[in-house]
């Protein structure tokens, strides 16, 4: 387990909150050791979190979501049983507050504890698709582990389902996410891009809703990328018109 002093000197490397340092330091111990579990292939990381920590988007993330591919709610409370026994080792104090079947799938709210620290952190698995989906393996290197493994969404599917969660949730956190993936030159495949229409439609919410980036996202983000949420509907449709 790390030290409140070590989450003090993270929060200012990365100028962040230590809440922000402290939840990813337990998102990397839950995805370190569910990746260990076998079968666990049947588990596919994505979203916001997974484009944090494999592709190093400046945004902090309070969940973790995966897609589930041929397995049962009781393989995935298993999994996460297993895992949270191993934290607990850690010396970090658990607690399952919440968990259900949910239409697409699995949820749980995780309550973790440690110094000072009380964190809840939102686990979500979708069993929507049928076809089976082979995982990529990734090494990740983070500030809180040695190296370890995940197996990530194919890319593609990765960047699709964060613009349909885009267009459906319309959330600040959605669209930075966008503007990473553009900024990044992750390849939005061209046919979901066309067959879609999804400048048009990406650009009619931007200019209907009335969304306030900067309340939500400053929380998450480092102090260095203050600045551009002054303008950042500005900056974000310049991107789409570049590279969407």
């Amino acid at each position: 387990m790390i030290t409140s002093d070590t989450v003090k000197k993270l929060a200012t490397k990365h100028q962040t909150s230590e809440l922000n340092i402290a939840r990813e330091y337990c998102q990397h111990l839950f995805l370190s050791y569910l990746y260990r579990q076998k079968q666990s292939g049947r588990i596919l990381f994505k979203g916001g979190t997974a484009l944090r920590i494999i592709y190093q988007s400046p945004r902090f993330s309070e969940d973790l979501d995966f897609s589930g591919f041929g397995i049962s709610l009781s393989l995935i409370e298993q999994f996460i049983e297993n895992v949270l026994l191993e934290i607990e080792r850690e010396g970090i104090m658990v607690e399952i507050l919440e968990s259900k079947k949910t239409s697409g799938g699995y949820l749980s709210i995780i309550n973790f504890r440690f110094s000072d620290y009380v964190i809840n952190i939102q686990l979500e698995i979708s069993l929507r698709r049928k076809n089976s989906v082979e995982g990529g393996g990734t090494l990740i290197n983070s500030d809180f582990l040695p190296p370890y493994v995940v197996l990530q969404l194919p890319e593609e599917l990765l960047v699709m389902e964060k613009i349909q969660a885009l267009l459906t949730r319309k959330k600040p956190r959605d669209f930075f996410d966008l503007y990473f993936i553009l900024r990044s030159r992750i390849p939005v495949p061209g046919y979901y891009r066309e067959g879609h229409e999804l400048k048009r439609k990406i650009l009619k919410v931007l200019n209907v809703e009335k969304i306030d980036f900067k309340r939500e996202l400053k929380l998450f983000l480092p102090q260095s990328h203050h600045q551009v949420l002054k303008n950042f509907e500005v900056v974000l449709k310049g991107e789409i018109e570049r590279y969407l």
